[in-house]
């Protein structure tokens, strides 16, 4: 295996392939991720301030939070998107990067092996079919041998219901069918943790309920997520701990049932008030 153009010697999958299914690290209830005091400013914007967040293997933590809170740019900063200006983030095994000081692009790159996103806007190769975007990442950055991706691809397109849909390009794909290949290429990276941001914003409503229901089977396997979302019913279900951010910091934190029906805050109450009212 031969480093990247970076230094940074690619972490992928070991040489016996194992189950492209399941997650890197069964849960062991052991911490994968610690960040603290992650702070970020966009000019006079201050995005985040002083953002704490654990999460630990098998876990799923849920970020809820007005638009502009901060809770796309926590995701970001975890997979190395953003370079915070302060505060630390460390993944189990690895070193702890601070950001009080320069960071060099390999430490970007390590959170980047460790953590993978699934973005709101599905971000698939619009010239690559559906088996091309997937294995984009495992063979041109992991250096997995491409007759092995393939084969994990194709394991994991026929696991979410698109193994007929291997050779299509994205435009003939609905949104539901797009995301769901973007949770796929991000399951192929086998990172130790999945990082979702608003993965049902930009769907129709009827197709919601096809990539939540992967999400939550996923969730089931003990695969460790962060997940920014405002549906309600899939944090209650999934969630082992929700965050409330607004105004870049987290304003409370506790277990779904807590956050739902008893919040200790104002500003919290406030928030659920909006989006659980029913409409008129």
């Amino acid at each position: 295996m031969s480093p990247t153009d970076d230094g940074v010697q690619p972490q992928g999958p070991d040489a016996a392939g194992g189950d492209p299914l399941a997650p890197r690290a069964a849960p062991d209830d052991s911490v994968l991720l610690t960040a603290r005091g992650i702070r970020k400013s966009f000019g006079d914007n201050e995005v985040l301030r002083s953002i704490d967040l654990e999460v630990r293997r098998g876990e799923v933590v849920v970020l809820i939070g007005p638009s502009g809170s901060g809770k796309t740019t926590v995701l970001r900063s975890l997979n190395g998107l953003e370079t915070p200006d302060g505060g630390t983030i460390a993944f189990a095994g690895g070193p702890e990067l601070d950001f009080s000081g320069a960071i060099p692009k390999a430490g970007r790159f390590a959170l980047r092996d460790r953590s993978a996103m699934v973005f709101q806007q599905h971000n698939l190769f619009p010239h690559m079919t559906v088996l091309e975007n997937v294995i984009e990442g495992p063979v041109l950055v992991q250096r997995v041998p491409k007759a092995r991706a393939v084969a994990e691809a194709s394991a994991l397109l026929e696991r979410v219901g698109l193994a007929e849909k291997r050779d299509a390009y994205p435009f003939q794909l609905s949104g539901g069918q797009q995301q769901r290949v973007g949770i796929v290429r991000a399951l192929a990276l086998k990172p130790d943790l999945l990082l979702f941001d608003e993965p049902t914003s930009a769907l129709d409503p009827e197709l919601v309920g096809e990539v939540l229901s992967v999400i939550k089977e996923l969730a089931d396997e003990g695969w460790t997520m962060v997940v920014v979302t405002h549906e309600v019913s899939f944090a209650r279900q999934a969630a082992d701990e929700v965050l409330f951010m607004d105004g870049g910091v987290v304003v409370e934190r506790g277990a779904p049932k807590q956050i739902f029906t008893n919040p200790t805050q104002e500003r919290t109450r406030r928030f659920l008030d909006r989006i659980l009212r029913p409409l008129d």
